[in-house]
């Protein structure tokens, strides 16, 4: 059995423990709130530029389709995409659960399937360091990446990085696109997924209002261009938004059961400790007890 002292440094070990837990719980906690707000304001700009993009996506326009919005058709057999682009958003800093772990498990496995699907290319674009750094060792195509994003997202730090993603689409080196991340549902569930960002599809644009067209001024691919990429941009920024959402709740999550399990064993080494301490007094006594016996007699 360890001794008394040793044990006091244990307990003094976790107490300390149990502060630097407690202390970023509460930081998490806040940064959470500021994080939900931001995420909750960009969603009323991404749902009206939705309802653009599929009012356009449903306009009669004889002389001209966006590559976005084609039907593209992959070479192979099979009909599947034989190019892939994924964009991953991971966070930059750990000790927020199994956040990263559960969006990088179901993009490993997906990129499998692509593989046996007969993909012959899979390029990523990584935002967040610890998916830059998975991508790395895995040995996967990294073709951009953006770390140390902050607390805030930024977009002008993402458009640089994701915009080689879209060039590559544009230009048809790649058949698809996807996006993985973590969606915040709430603040104890936070779900990863991987959807299709490029080409765009009914089920992203959603139901368009009405059967009508525009005026274009001054014309029609020179609108519909930019309105595309900026709703292309709005899905990865509010995507960011979620995610760092989704990270400061699992941080919080996680420094709360740190600081739960750090006060759980506390509790086990000071009554181990009043142990020892008891058992060292009896032996003590016994001791006493002993010696005066063998004087007495």
């Amino acid at each position: 059995m360890p001794s008394g002292k040793e044990i006091r440094t244990k307990i003094s070990s976790f107490q300390n423990t149990r502060k630097i837990t407690k202390a970023m719980e509460m930081v998490a906690a806040s940064k959470m709130r500021k994080a939900q707000d931001r995420m909750r304001a960009a969603r009323p700009y991404s749902e009206k530029i939705r309802r653009l993009a599929a009012n356009l996506s449903a306009a009669t326009l004889a002389d001209y389709r966006h590559p976005f919005l084609a039907k593209n058709q992959p070479a192979g057999d099979a009909g599947k995409p034989k190019r892939v682009g994924l964009i991953l958003v991971t966070t930059d800093k750990g000790l927020c659960g199994g956040l990263n772990t559960n969006v990088l498990r179901q993009v490993v496995n997906s990129m499998r399937q692509w593989e046996t699907d007969g993909a012959a290319e899979i390029r990523v674009t990584a935002i967040g360091n610890k998916g830059f750094g998975f991508m790395q060792r895995l040995g996967a195509k990294v073709v951009s990446e953006v770390t140390h994003l902050g607390d805030t997202p930024h977009l002008e730090k993402l458009i640089g990085p994701v915009k080689v993603m879209i060039d590559a689409v544009q230009n048809g080196e790649l058949d698809v696109i996807y996006l993985a991340y973590t969606r915040f549902i709430n603040t104890m569930k936070q779900e990863p997924v991987i959807e299709q960002l490029l080409p765009l599809t009914g089920e992203r644009l959603g139901t368009h209002q009405g059967h009508w067209d525009y005026l274009y001024e001054p014309e029609a691919s020179v609108v519909i261009d930019d309105l595309l990429i900026r709703y292309v941009e709005a899905l990865i920024y509010q995507s960011v938004a979620e995610n760092m959402a989704s990270e400061q709740s699992a941080r919080m999550v996680a420094m709360k059961a740190a600081t739960d399990n750090a006060g759980n064993v506390i509790k086990e080494l000071q009554l181990a400790y009043n142990k020892a301490r008891q058992a060292s007094i009896t032996k003590e006594i016994s001791e006493i007890v002993g010696g005066a016996a063998a004087i007495a007699g």
